[in-house]
């Protein structure tokens, strides 16, 4: 099983980004999938998640900004980042969650 993280960079607040993370060797769509962000020096967090059907769930402080989606043609799922700011800047990780298949994480810098 491998995911594979692309889409990070360097950007300015209130700018644009799309990552997105290409699964292969699993059914992923029988997953809930996951972006996680770990900034210097804190733990991971939560960013987004969905569920076999559909259904997305946010972090409150990215609600409104990220919106996650997927195309099962193309076991991709992606997280469009709009109006980002410097509070954002992490490397992102995918992940099937209840697994222990992560991405190998990219990059996001937001310049203030």
């Amino acid at each position: 099983v491998q995911l594979q993280a692309s889409g990070g960079g360097l950007v300015q607040a209130g700018g644009s980004l799309r990552l997105s993370c290409v699964v292969s060797g699993v059914t992923f769509n029988w997953y809930v999938q996951a972006w996680y962000r770990q900034a210097p020096g804190k733990s991971h967090e939560l960013v987004a998640r969905m569920t076999e059907i559909g259904t997305t769930n946010y972090l409150d402080s990215v609600k409104g900004r990220f919106t996650m989606s997927r195309d099962n043609a193309k076991n991709t799922v992606y997280l469009q980042m709009n109006n980002l700011k410097p509070e954002d800047t992490a490397v992102y990780y995918c992940k099937l969650m209840g697994t222990d298949y992560w991405g190998q994480g990219t990059l996001v810098t937001v310049s203030s």
